[in-house]
């Protein structure tokens, strides 16, 4: 019987290293946006070889878009026992998130990138939009139970008009009225029962 040798482990990944390759993809992202910014520059903003990104990320795209990720908030799913509840404890993280400078930079930063490259918008739309749908859907599914909303309601394009409306108010800015109450004003009207 021969006997088999296993390979024992690399060094393990360095956490330091990771969080100085997010925070250096970004500070590029900020400074010269998605397409400017290379493997090589975030390399050496961050002091790690290209080796070292590459061994935890396939392209920019999804090193960008787990940068991202890491300066989002987990994903919490409100209960407070009513829809108007549930949906105010959603408008006020959106916009402990979205209004800060840095939220707004990161806003800009999506939109354009996403609408020119493909690939992005992809791994962006799959790590970053659709857990938030799931999460929704959950608010919405007790929402149902409830019998706040009608249960043939859809979730995902109610996310989808609420994502419109939210970005809508955060680049066409309202003198009148906050962001937070316009968007909580235009959700009421999707809310309503016929």
């Amino acid at each position: 019987m021969s006997s088999t040798h296993k390979k024992p482990p690399g060094r393990p990944r360095s956490i330091k290293s990771h969080q100085a390759m997010l925070q250096a993809t970004l500070e590029l992202l900020a400074e010269v946006g998605f397409d400017a910014m290379s493997i090589d520059a975030i390399a050496i903003r961050a002091g790690v070889s290209k080796t070292t990104i590459y061994r935890r990320y396939t392209s920019k795209e999804e090193l960008v878009a787990d940068a991202i990720e890491s300066v989002r908030e987990e994903i919490l799913i409100p209960d407070t026992g009513n829809l108007q509840g549930d949906i105010d404890a959603l408008i006020q993280n959106a916009a402990q998130i979205t209004l800060s400078p840095l939220g707004r930079q990161t806003v800009a930063m999506i939109i354009s990138s996403a609408s020119s490259n493909a690939q992005f918008a992809q791994i962006y739309w799959t790590k970053y939009l659709q857990p938030r749908r799931k999460t929704f859907a959950v608010v919405l599914e007790r929402a149902k139970a409830r019998n706040e909303i009608p249960t043939d309601l859809d979730s995902d394009l109610v996310f989808d008009m609420m994502s419109g409306i939210m970005l809508y108010a955060l680049i066409f800015q309202q003198n009148s009225e906050s962001w937070t109450i316009y968007v909580r004003r235009a959700l009421n009207l999707l809310f309503r029962n016929p």
